[in-house]
């Protein structure tokens, strides 16, 4: 059964945050309720839905109404599903999630997720850590973006990463294959993002009032001619979609992305026609999350294969990092070096090329082993 509230704002809550008010006005709610309901469009401001938990009560808002859905529950099983495990302890568990794994069961995607597989690995002893339905997790990834995330073992370290995840100071970098060349070649891009109102299935650029503050800081890392970049962003929050929207928004979209990829007929033709289904067709975003800063919720730095992982400016207690292309070979093979190849050089000049950007992304000249068939000279 659904149910309908409704409240008339008074005077002394103009200027305060709309979820500080509903939770005080209904205490049945707990914040993290209210915030999700926001968040999923069912507050009504004047008849205006209001997504942004943090929206400041104004002197012309008059009532709200909210839309609270009955709670399913949902009986999480434990499942033996592969998981490609970073690092682990008694606290944490750090994963290297696949494209195409979605991380908790929801409506339409009762099993087969990360948490399935959790709770097979690490048994009772995660079940109840921060809920039932989602047990142990403190952040997400796309089901079709790799790369690192952290899932809590304990409620201690549950609710310090919640915190360090609220007050955004976790360190998150992601690296992109993204169409065209950007201009600067490093920036910030500080753009708020709500639901589009032309589709409810989408994120996009919102106004200031109405959406969720994202900033995301980008820098290119290679280029190849100008068809397409290999650029990491750092975010500094972490909102819906956070990284396909800033990229489209500046005008590039990225490879392979369905929704918010965007490119120009002209620049898709520049493509080199041995590889342009390839990139076309990529069948996902191209996306990785290829680092991950924290402060170990018990400890200090911790060693991840017998040595301190750290990172350049980066001060966190624990970073973990992915060597950055490993995921991408697929990539790497029929796009990027296609792409180069797609200038007119020839096959020694693109090596060379090849094998200064795996340093670039900290992979050393005898990567280029690994592209046998792509960069025999």
């Amino acid at each position: 059964m659904t149910t309908a509230l409704t409240y008339d704002f008074q005077d002394h809550d103009r200027g305060k945050r709309l979820d500080v008010v509903l939770a005080r006005e209904f205490p049945s709610l707990s914040r993290t309720r209210v915030k999700g309901l926001i968040a999923t469009g069912k507050l009504l401001i004047d008849g205006v839905v209001v997504e942004f938990p943090a929206y400041k009560i104004k002197g012309k808002d008059l009532a709200l109404a909210l839309t609270v859905p009955q709670a399913q529950s949902l009986d999480v099983v434990a499942q033996e599903i592969p998981l490609n495990i970073v690092f682990e302890d008694d606290q944490v568990i750090v994963i290297n999630k696949p494209a195409g794994l979605v991380v908790h069961p929801g409506a339409g995607m009762p099993d087969g997720t990360l948490v399935n597989g959790l709770l097979f690995h690490c048994g009772d002893s995660l079940k109840g850590i921060g809920g039932v339905q989602r047990p142990g997790i403190v952040h997400r990834i796309d089901k079709d973006t790799s790369g690192l995330l952290v899932v809590a073992k304990t409620d201690a370290a549950h609710a310090s990463l919640s915190e360090q995840f609220a007050d955004h100071s976790i360190t998150r970098e992601y690296q992109a294959l993204v169409w065209g060349v950007p201009s600067p070649i490093r920036g910030t891009i500080d753009a708020n993002i709500g639901r589009d109102p032309q589709n409810r299935q989408r994120q996009a650029i919102v106004r200031d009032d109405v959406g969720k503050h994202a900033i995301t800081h980008y820098e290119t890392r290679a280029s190849f001619g100008l068809v397409a970049s290999l650029v990491s962003c750092r975010l500094e929050t972490g909102r819906t979609h956070q990284i396909r929207v800033h990229m489209s928004h500046i005008g590039h979209g990225l490879i392979g992305d369905p929704t918010y990829g965007r490119v120009s007929k002209a620049r898709r033709n520049a493509v080199d026609d041995s590889i342009r289904e390839t990139v076309v067709t990529f069948p996902r975003q191209s996306l990785h999350a290829a680092k991950l800063g924290f402060d170990h919720p018990t400890r200090g730095v911790v060693a991840v294969g017998g040595r301190p992982v750290t990172a350049p400016g980066v001060d966190r207690g624990v970073v973990f990092q992915q060597p950055t292309l490993m995921p991408w070979l697929p990539v790497w093979e029929n796009v990027a070096f296609g792409l180069i190849q797609a200038q007119g050089m020839g096959r020694g000049e693109a090596r060379e090329i090849a094998v200064e950007t795996l340093a670039q992304v900290g992979l050393g000249p005898d990567a280029a082993d690994l592209y046998p068939a792509a960069l025999s000279g």
